[in-house]
């Protein structure tokens, strides 16, 4: 049940903020692909537009989610011996409460990983914040603890990034790493396994997070990996589906839109289409168009927008695809488009919002705002000054309450209209 504070801070939250999502409430929203359903998201802004900043203890590369005026984000100590959750307030950005959880043996992780990568999820009554070999773990709103449980070692040196997603009374966790690899749902209730299925994922490490995708009326998981994209069942854990990818990495989350799925590897290789559904390996009866990628590493996640699929490499070579049938209509590099422009780097998954991609760079956090098409049209670029010189961004732009969120390794900024 809802405690009467929090419905009180839901009602006023809502009211001064009908025009915008009420509950960003997981790693790239409610649908997990990023696209929000808020109507006149600022596109424009400067170091004046900054509301508010918060300075957060440790550092980390989890995005803001929320519930009402509470948003949860999590960090870690630099050398991973202690991972932090902590709940802020919305409003004026100060630290309502902080949790810290104790890591006897830390992870090793790749230079451009964090040891809190991982977003949190929330229902309104729990919120959830996994660390990997740090383990998972469940608050209530105000950061009382429910229940911990350690899923394993999570082997390699690469760490992990993929975010819990909240089902049907479960969390579903995606376990992947360079040792046993798994898919894992969990009560919400108390911690216990409700399912646990095997994966094949061993050569890699798991960096991406299942989104939840109706077909024919039934839910399905869609999870991204080394080896191409796999369907599951949420409620049972069935592997119903796979579809084999290109190149290896799977770190992108697929996005979704007109009954297809539009997935890319992560390293180099063909981006692809797929209808979700049938039995087993579909690669040669569910693929339905592939189309060339050389434009470098592809970590930011792909978007469907009116037709047309924009995705975006690491080194800021944008290309857009017909949606329909993989033509391509440009392969740009966004710099050339920008004046001044040099040595664009972009990591985190795009937020669309409007019909427009926002898109974030990873130093200074620069957000690029583009407007998919035939042809590559850069609407603004947004800088939030020299505050955040230096710093950097590889967290997802967060709307939320009418306003945005950016998050820096040790900052959490505000950015209102």
């Amino acid at each position: 049940m809802f405690s009467r504070t929090l419905i009180t801070l839901l009602v006023v939250f809502s009211a001064s903020a009908a025009h915008a999502e009420t509950h960003w409430n997981q790693f790239r929203g409610p649908t997990g692909r990023g696209h929000s359903v808020a109507t006149g998201v600022i596109q424009k802004w400067d170091a004046s537009n900054v509301l508010w900043k918060a300075d957060l203890k440790g550092t980390g590369q989890s995005s803001a989610v929320n519930w009402g005026d509470r948003i949860f984000i999590t960090s870690a100590s630099d050398d991973g011996t202690e991972r932090y959750v902590m709940g802020i307030s919305a409003t004026d950005g100060k630290i309502v409460w902080e949790e810290t959880i104790k890591s006897e043996n830390p992870e090793d992780i790749h230079a451009m990983n964090s040891r809190a990568t991982p977003s949190c999820a929330t229902d309104g009554e729990h919120v959830v914040a996994f660390f990997g070999p740090a383990g998972i773990h469940c608050f209530d709103l105000d950061g009382k603890k429910q229940w911990s449980v350690d899923l394993g070692i999570f082997a390699g040196s690469w760490g992990i990034a993929g975010s819990p997603v909240i089902y049907n009374g479960t969390v579903i966790q995606n376990c992947d790493s360079m040792g046993v690899s798994k898919l894992v749902a969990l009560s919400l209730k108390d911690g216990s396994i409700v399912w646990e299925t095997p994966r094949e994922e061993k050569p890699r490490g798991g960096w991406s997070t299942p989104i939840l995708i109706d077909v024919n009326g039934k839910s399905e998981l869609a999870l991204n990996g080394e080896f191409g994209v796999r369907g599951y069942d949420p409620d049972s854990g069935e592997e119903l589906w796979f579809c084999k990818g290109f190149n290896g990495r799977g770190a992108p989350v697929p996005d979704y839109a007109d009954g297809k799925l539009y997935v890319v590897n992560g390293k180099p290789g063909d981006t692809y289409c797929v209808k979700p559904g049938g039995k087993g390996d579909v690669t040669e009866s569910h693929m339905l168009w592939h189309a060339s990628r050389k434009g470098g590493r592809d970590l930011p996640s792909p978007a469907v927008v009116d037709g047309h699929l924009f995705i975006t490499s690491m080194s800021a070579i944008s290309s857009c695809y017909d949606a329909e049938t993989g033509e391509a209509h440009y392969v740009e590099r966004l710099e050339d488009k920008i004046e001044g422009a040099k040595g664009i780097e972009i990591a985190a998954a795009p937020l669309v919002a409007d019909g427009l991609i926002y898109l974030q760079t990873v130093n200074g956090g620069d957000v690029i705002v583009v407007r998919p098409g035939k042809e590559l049209e850069v609407v603004a670029v947004n800088s939030l000054g020299d505050q955040a010189k230096g710093e950097i961004f590889r967290a997802t732009v967060a709307p939320i309450g009418g306003k945005l969120f950016l998050r820096s390794g040790g900052t959490l900024y505000c950015v209102e209209g």
